[in-house]
C-alpha cells in the first residue's frame, strides 16, 4: 500500500517523514507525490531528485511561498 498524509489529516501513515514542509529545490527524502501546503498543487518526485525550483509555478498570492 502507498504511503500518504494530507496536511489537515494523516490519511494513512503517520510518518514523521511527512510532516516537515521542503522548500523549492530541495532533494526528496523519499520518492512520492508531493503537494504545495498553499495552492495544494501535485509533483510526482524520486528520492534524492530536488523538488521543483520556485519558479516551478506561481501562486495568486504572492505572500504564500511555496512550500512542499
Amino acid at each position: 500500500m502507498a504511503k500518504f498524509a494530507d496536511r489537515n489529516e494523516v490519511c494513512h501513515v503517520a510518518s514523521e517523514l511527512f510532516h516537515p514542509t521542503f522548500r523549492p529545490g530541495t532533494p526528496t527524502p523519499q520518492s512520492g507525490i508531493y503537494i504545495c501546503v498553499n495552492c495544494r498543487d501535485e509533483v510526482a518526485a524520486n528520492r534524492g531528485n530536488p523538488l521543483p525550483p520556485q519558479n516551478h509555478h506561481q501562486h495568486r498570492n504572492s505572500l504564500m511561498p511555496i512550500a512542499w
